[in-house]
């Protein structure tokens, strides 16, 4: 009804040229009614939503009639709700004539009634029914879209507001009712009434999609720049660069396994195997959350000359995922082709169906020389950047003043480091994984509880393995590959039983701190055993001993004992041995480091990683209360809790 409304209202002053034009001539050209219409949408009923009313017993049918006669774009808006289903159930119900009644009455004009002043209406549509919305659709409040479009025309954009008629291409690829794009629309306006602002967007939800469109028609966009169609799924503007893009996308949502909407996994790991020259060439998240990938799609979109991005997301991308993960290798092809150029952490409690902190990732195609090769991060946490509400609107409890996102604003303009800002060089945020070993120094023995640890941990397994046999055996019948193993099991358990009796019959209290010695006694007992077992079983009776030999190759070389690997995070600016000598070797001073990384073998292993601990650079450490201040405060309690007994014992 807000939809019908508003367009309504908007085809007030010239809705009368039209019906008459469409009665001389039914055949009358659509774009001669839009003209006349002064958009591109008309109505050529004589109905209006106050006419209905004058007919109450028909008032089903006749606003049926009324919608009918809008043109096919918005009818297509309104068929995209079922509206109609809606008008039955009302009349059903008998509240049609009220409803239409009450919407006849609301001034929803362009002219009284600004696009920031609609957007807060359909915002409380939205807050309201958002509360039931998939998980991980979180409704940007306005005051949000506000700051990242300041942010977004704070640096890189002088052309746009001193050229005339200069065009501007603006993109939300998870447009929600358009809140981004209209606010984007407005501030680039203002600032330059010529400019030719051009606005696409995408999205899932057919409600919010329809909502969105209705607003761009009246805006006087191209409706074919609106899209229902999933992101993940197809960029529907593959050859148009864009000069701006800001985004909410969800977060949390799968795009791969079970919680995936049909298509999408397929679609999207499609698109990754055309490396760069699709929108996924830096890597895969995991498949439980999207947002890495919405911020690929965006840096691909942009265009390379002057292309800016905002794209807010919660917590994981900044720093989930080890070394060798999707996430982390995205991060750091960010760092790597200097594409970031701030992230903003903001206040919780903003949004309407989630109380959780936020980022806003800052993306440039073409960076200002003092921002080359730095990100800066902006803390807008603290009680200086909010407000707080007088009361709550479902879990939105604080909102950013004007005041405020100028306030933001200049924190990022200004590029100064200060209490809330901090700046970087790109290499801050990268790190190696170096790999920690000791010298492999083992003693030997053969004693009962050394060759239960053997069995136990399956040293012999390949020979003969009970487990896998007694499971085999339930099978019935038994399939015959299983069958095939279960034989080579039982041929070999005559060995098996025999390296086991000749070990218990050679248990002794010897501990050997050689391997050369050791394994002539183990070879004598075991005279007839393969080599390979030989070795394994060796190993398999040790116990890391450092009072044993180090181990060393036919080289020389010292052997690294592989059961004492540690992994260790260096930061790409920091000397690893420096890192080590303060770290690792005042605690094991024998330990070897080691960068394992390949990336350029047949099967690259990586070691180089990215991650953004924006908190670890805002901490401030805040000393405990000293142990006798808070005795004095519990004594204190104590004595008013007893005096306050004292009265009531008295008054008994």
């Amino acid at each position: 009804m807000t939809i019908i409304r508003r367009f309504e209202c908007a085809l007030e002053d010239t809705k009368q040229a039209v019906v008459d034009e469409f009665e001389k001539n039914p055949n009358v050209p659509a774009k001669k009614l839009q003209r006349l219409s002064g958009y591109d949408f008309y109505n050529t009923s004589r109905y209006t939503l106050a006419e209905l009313i004058n007919d109450s017993d028909n008032i089903a049918d006749n606003f049926v009639s009324y919608i009918n006669r809008f043109s096919s774009n918005v009818l297509n808006i309104i068929n995209s709700l079922d509206f109609i289903k809606e008008i039955e159930k009302m009349d059903k119900n008998n509240r049609l004539l009220g409803v239409v009644k009450a919407f006849s009455e609301l001034d929803l004009n362009p002219k009284t009634v600004d696009n920031i002043k609609m957007g807060y209406i359909f915002e409380d549509i939205v807050r309201r029914f958002s509360e039931n919305a998939e998980a991980g659709d979180h409704y940007t409040p306005r005051e949000v879209i506000r700051l990242l479009v300041n942010i977004l025309l704070a640096e890189g954009c002088d052309d746009l507001f001193q050229e005339e008629n200069k065009v501007a291409t603006v993109l939300d690829m998870a447009c929600g009712t358009g809140g981004m794009l209209s606010t984007s629309y407005d501030y680039i306006k203002r600032l330059n009434p010529s400019a030719r602002v051009e606005l696409f967007g995408q999205e899932i939800n057919p409600e919010s999609y329809a909502i969105c469109l209705a607003d761009m028609l009246i805006k006087g966009q191209n409706a074919d720049h609106i899209k229902l169609q999933d992101t993940m799924v197809k960029d529907c503007f593959i050859d148009q660069p864009m000069r701006f893009c800001i985004a909410n996308p969800p977060f949390g949502q799968s795009w791969g396994g079970k919680d995936a909407a049909e298509g999408v996994e397929k679609a999207v790991n499609d698109e990754y195997k055309k490396g760069f020259s699709g929108r996924f060439g830096a890597g895969l998240p995991g498949t439980g959350d999207m947002q890495l990938l919405f911020m690929q799609h965006a840096i691909n979109k942009l265009d390379d000359d002057c292309g800016r991005a905002a794209i807010i997301c919660n917590g994981s991308p900044l720093f989930s995922g080890g070394t060798t993960s999707g996430e982390s290798q995205i991060r750091r092809w960010m760092l790597d082709e200097d594409l970031i150029e701030a992230i903003i952490a903001l206040p919780t409690d903003l949004f309407y169906n989630t109380n959780i902190g936020i980022y806003a990732f800052i993306f440039s195609k073409h960076k200002n020389e003092k921002r080359k090769g730095k990100i800066q991060l902006i803390n807008a946490t603290s009680e200086e950047f909010w407000s707080q509400l007088r009361k709550s609107l479902g879990k939105k409890r604080k909102e950013i003043s004007k005041d405020q996102i100028k306030l933001i604003t200049e924190l990022y303009a200004n590029f100064e480091e200060n209490e809330f800002s901090k700046i970087f060089d790109n290499d801050e945020f990268k790190y190696r994984e170096y790999a920690v070993y000791q010298p492999l120094q083992r003693n030997y023995a053969i004693t009962e509880e050394r060759i239960e640890k053997m069995l136990n941990g399956g040293a012999l397994s390949s020979l003969y393995d009970q487990d896998k046999v007694d499971e085999i055996l339930l099978l019935d019948p038994i399939p015959a590959k299983e069958q095939k193993v279960l034989d080579k099991y039982m041929d070999a358990k005559p060995v098996y039983d025999k390296i086991v009796d000749k070990l218990r019959n050679n248990i002794s209290d010897t501990v050997y701190k050689s391997l050369n010695e050791f394994i002539p006694v183990l070879k004598s007992v075991l005279c007839d055993v393969e080599k390979k077992f030989i070795d394994k079983i060796a190993d398999a009776l040790s116990e890391m001993d450092k009072t044993a030999e180090i181990q060393r190759d036919k080289q020389g070389n010292i052997i690294y004992d592989n059961s004492t690997k540690d992994t260790e995070i260096v930061k790409f600016t920091k000397d690893v041995d420096e890192y080590m000598a303060e770290e690792v070797l005042p605690h094991v001073p024998d330990a070897a480091w080691f960068f394992e990384e390949k990336a350029d073998a047949k099967k690259p292993v990586i070691k180089t990683g990215a991650e953004f601990p924006f908190t670890r650079y805002f901490y401030e450490y805040h000393a405990p209360e000293k142990a006798e201040d808070l005795l004095n405060e519990f004594m204190d309690i104590e004595q008013n809790i007893n005096a306050k007994i004292a009265a009531l014992l008295q008054e008994d």
